[in-house]
């Protein structure tokens, strides 16, 4: 692959709702751009992209992948994106390092749950976008239809850039509104013609709302369109890639990836209308040694810069870290800094990427997205840069885990193989969590949903070689006391005679309620209880509080006083006030009435208004309590929740069977609160099982 600078490379994004054609449309980019000799298909297991034993046998894209082409004198970095949006970890890095997209629309299904939430994300940062509509060639498409349904949930800035000509088998190519010629396919070659007759009206609507559009870019436009003076091509086009590149103008266009119509095509609009890095504003940085604000700009004689976006560890390649090149150039051999763990590597090996394919580069240029492998100390989210000039740039915010299971290996020997395993995904994935519950002694593996974690088990079993067992992960209850001891309190007395030095330690300790996990005062007086065993006393009760009498969950919320005692000269020690202190907690739970808490958590539920009423009366069935809510944009209402934790154990799969998938929410611990009494009996039979 030859060398490119900054004005001759587009990165691009490439997102859209599971089963719109992403995969199908980029092997058609690849073929087309000769990248390869023949086109792969998602049902033969071999395109380029889904490569990965689980995408080849689920069928569907799971991670993001980079796929360089050249392209009449440019290169185009597509970054291949997963549709199911419990894989959004895999957008949200992607997205962090490009400023340009195609969002793919199946024509024959509309925009789906998964198109929203792209252009939610797309519109969150801003992104230039293009829209492509899909699958031309399906049964009962209703184009027209499908245009007005974007501009209502769009808005008005979304623009045809083409209308289709012929349906069906028979839709063999599009209208060309700004160029005003019609693109056909046949045979895998493209002709220009003459537009359809019949089409010719539509064309000429669709330029009038573009010509518009335009002249709103700048006043000498505008100035010329209200004159009545028609715009030249050249001026068009340089107007559109204006509006494009500032949000104002949202093309659209349609097209067969499948069979090739419109790819070449849309391979030009990559070229014309997507930015360049060379156009992009300065990337914001910090300085890791004075905080100091940095902007770094895309150019090849600024320092090194660049912006680790995602992690690949494979078993058997090692750690391949995708790249963007902020403003330096780089090489391999070269040594680098990274500010993140203070420290300088040096970089063996530097390639570009198509799939698993890597393209060995001698030198990077300021905007390019690149790769390098075996460097074990970055990892997504690091910085390298100059020594001399550093910087860290800020690492996108990746949404927690919302769905847990418990994993346990099929053998016992593979206990340590599991760990290494779930450390290097944890590498790869920053929405996956893993914690070991020592209350439990249940190993937690945490996703975004169901799918993302059954993917999570298949790498482990393909990849890793070892096999789990999976359980519900069981909820860490605690134990309070809702009564107290009478003043003086409860009474701990051990002592032991066995010949030699014995054991003596008396104690009277007042337990009551706290607003506190634990406190511990003492109110002996003349020395009944001598001042060197206070702390013996207090650590006894801190032990005897660890397992609760109901299920033997940790006791919190109690207040522990120490009254009066006795010791002996010789036979008392610190060992006999920690027994004896446990003795009095065992006299006491008799009367302070000891109950269970439950994990109360709070959930922030991103749902379209029309459910807001379903959402609000499922969680009162669920015993939570609705804090507050407020309407975002796009007619979306956030909910904020308190709900036990027992309540939601399943919340991710019954929050998108209510919302027909299109709910989200994020949830973290708030407080433990009184478990009611019914279900108190319940928890007791389960945990001492």
């Amino acid at each position: 692959m030859r060398e490119y600078h900054a004005k001759a490379i587009r990165n691009v994004a490439v997102l859209g709702h599971l089963g719109s054609g992403k995969t199908s449309l980029i092997e058609s980019f690849l073929y087309m751009g000769g990248a390869i000799e023949k086109k792969g298909e998602v049902e033969k297991k071999n395109t380029v992209g889904d490569y990965t034993v689980e995408e080849q046998s689920k069928q569907i894209t799971l991670k993001a992948s980079l796929m360089s082409i050249e392209w009449n004198g440019y290169k185009i970095n597509f970054l291949d994106t997963p549709g199911n949006e419990e894989f959004i970890g895999e957008v949200e890095g992607v997205l962090s390092a490009v400023k340009g997209a195609i969002l793919v629309i199946d024509a024959s299904k509309g925009i789906e749950v998964g198109t929203e939430r792209c252009w939610e994300e797309l519109r969150k940062r801003n992104i230039p976008t293009i829209i492509f509509i899909n699958k031309m060639d399906k049964e009962n498409i209703k184009y027209d239809d499908l245009i007005e349904d974007l501009k209502t949930k769009f808005g008005k800035r979304v623009a045809p850039f083409c209308y289709p000509l012929g349906k069906q088998d028979s839709f063999d190519g599009v209208a060309l509104v700004v160029e005003r010629k019609a693109r056909i396919y046949k045979d895998g070659i493209c002709v220009d013609a003459e537009i359809y007759q019949d089409k010719m009206a539509k064309v000429d609507e669709l330029y009038e709302l573009i010509c518009e559009a335009v002249a709103e870019t700048s006043e000498e436009l505008l100035d010329k369109y209200i004159s009545g003076e028609p715009l030249a091509e050249e001026e068009v086009k340089s107007g559109l890639r204006v509006g494009v590149l500032a949000g104002d103008i949202y093309p659209i266009f349609c097209g067969s990836g499948l069979k090739n119509i419109s790819v070449q095509s849309l391979l030009n609009m990559v070229i014309d209308y997507m930015p360049s890095p060379a156009d992009l504003k300065p990337k914001l940085g910090k300085n890791p040694t004075t905080n100091e604000a940095v902007y770094k700009q895309t150019t090849d004689t600024d320092p090194l810069s660049c912006y680790v976006f995602k992690t690949i560890v494979d078993p058997f390649v090692g750690t391949i870290n995708l790249f963007k090149i902020y403003s330096g150039t780089i090489r391999a051999g070269q040594e680098v800094y990274i500010p993140n763990l203070d420290t300088t590597v040096k970089i063996t090996q530097l390639f570009s990427m198509r799939g698993k394919t890597q393209l060995p580069v001698d030198v990077g240029y300021a905007g390019d997205i690149l790769a390098i492998s075996k460097i074990t100390e970055l990892a997504t989210g690091f910085t390298f840069c100059d020594k001399k000039s550093p910087v860290i740039f800020e690492l996108p915010v990746y949404p927690t885990a919302t769905f847990f299971l418990a994993i346990k290996p099929k053998q016992k020997q593979d206990e340590e193989k599991i760990s290494i395993a779930l450390q290097k995904i944890a590498q790869e994935d920053k929405t996956f969590e893993t914690k070991r519950n020592p209350e439990t002694a249940q190993l937690l593996i945490g996703g975004q949903g169901i799918t993302h974690i059954t993917h999570i088990l298949d790498k482990l079993r393909n990849a890793y070689k070892v096999d789990v067992d999976t359980e519900e992960p069981r909820i860490v209850y605690r134990e309070t006391i809702r009564g107290r001891t009478d003043e003086k309190g409860a009474h701990g007395r051990h002592k032991k005679q066995s010949g030699g030095a014995g054991q003596f330690g008396e104690v009277w300790i007042r337990f009551e309620p706290s607003q506190n996990d634990f406190e511990f005062h003492e109110e002996v007086f003349g020395g009944a209880v001598p001042k060197n065993y206070f702390p013996a006393v207090e650590k006894g009760v801190q032990k005897a509080l660890e397992k609760g009498p109901l299920a033997g969950f940790p006791v919190i919320g109690v207040k522990a006083t120490l009254t009066d005692g006795s010791y002996h000269e010789v036979d008392s020690n610190e060992i006999s006030f920690v027994l004896a202190a446990g003795l009095a907690w065992q006299e006491a739970c008799k009367v302070v009435k000891p109950t269970i808490l439950e994990p109360i958590m709070e959930l922030e539920v991103t749902v379209k208004n029309e459910y807001v009423g379903a959402v609000m009366g499922d969680i009162s069935k669920r015993r939570g309590r609705i804090l507050g809510q407020k309407e975002i944009e796009g007619e979306k209402t956030v909910i904020t929740i308190e709900v036990p934790e027992s309540e939601i154990t399943k919340y991710n799969t019954e929050l998108k069977a209510m919302t027909q998938a299109s709910g989200r929410f994020t949830r973290k611990f708030l407080r433990y609160d009184i478990t009611p009494e019914d279900k108190i009996k319940r928890i007791i039979e389960e945990y001492k099982k």
